[in-house]
């Protein structure tokens, strides 16, 4: 692993590059942002640390992006005291940065450029996803693929399936997102009410025509599935070519356990997506 910093609109981003273990000349590759609700997170998370190691052992080079936090305010939490932070679009902006460095890094840590890929988790999906619109946007180098582990990609919580309230029904009340939960870490994130819109904070319900293949990978009992099964709903009918799954038995965040049998049947999953063994 190579702890760096790189340069970025805001100043130094603090990135990790886990190399692909040994055996190929050049190995597919993944930008990847940790979840944590915008204002929480790390590089030494298990969904950041964790998972890009067990990816890396599998043949996957994986840049970990540590961008900037969000704040914490007394509307988010009353268990810890306040912290600034930044708003939206600092840290879609970095992980973006980060991308294109990756893309320009490539023949130097042994990525094949053809397929470097972006993805996140959480939150983390939201800044992946917001992030392949900017990049279809602006023109130069685009991801490969598109990887969203249990997103949050639309600004208000789409309502749940029978099925999935069912679920929720069932959970405790501390592994439920709220509809008002929901919308006091969106707003925290984007600071004024109109930055709810923005596409590139939020793309579920925008124009997502021309993104690359992307999986959806949900959490069975979780509330934010709703936003990714409809954000998957939404790549389709864009003509976006989408793979959605659900890990069974799991909950919100589960590729922060890694004694969790699903966070291991995800890893799977993501390495079969990333090394195009599933797709296209």
């Amino acid at each position: 692993m190579d702890s760096l910093t790189i340069t970025g609109p805001y100043g130094a981003i603090p990135i990790r590059v886990y190399r692909a273990a040994a055996g190929s000349e050049q190995s597919p590759a993944l930008v990847w942002a940790h979840g944590g609700g915008f204002a929480w997170g790390d590089l030494e998370m298990p969904e950041a640390h964790w998972v890009s190691q067990q990816l890396a052992a599998r043949g996957i080079t994986v840049i970990s992006v540590g961008y900037r936090l969000a704040p914490v305010s007394a509307a988010l939490t009353d268990s810890e005291p306040a912290r600034d932070g930044v708003l939206f679009p600092v840290a879609s902006e970095e992980v973006a940065a980060a991308f294109c460095w990756a893309a320009d890094q490539a023949t130097a840590y042994g990525i094949d450029a053809d397929r470097l890929s972006l993805g996140g988790a959480s939150a983390g999906g939201a800044l992946a996803a917001g992030v392949a619109l900017r990049l279809r946007d602006a023109g130069g180098a685009q991801p490969a693929s598109l990887l969203l582990a249990y997103p949050l990609v639309h600004s208000v919580l789409p309502e749940p399936s029978t099925e999935l309230a069912q679920k929720i029904a069932v959970l405790p009340a501390d592994a439920r997102f709220e509809l008002d939960d929901v919308r006091a870490m969106n707003l925290n994130y984007v600071g004024d009410p109109a930055g709810l819109d923005n596409p590139y904070a939020f793309p579920g319900g925008h124009d997502l025509a021309g993104l690359p293949p992307t999986l959806v990978l949900n959490s069975e009992h979780d509330s934010l599935r709703a936003s990714g099964q409809a954000f998957a709903a939404e790549l389709a009918l864009a003509g976006v070519d989408v793979t959605v799954c659900q890990e069974p038995g799991t909950r919100h965040g589960h590729l922060n356990e890694p004694e969790n049998p699903g966070a291991q049947s995800s890893l799977r999953r993501m390495t079969a997506w990333l090394d195009g063994s599933n797709r296209g």
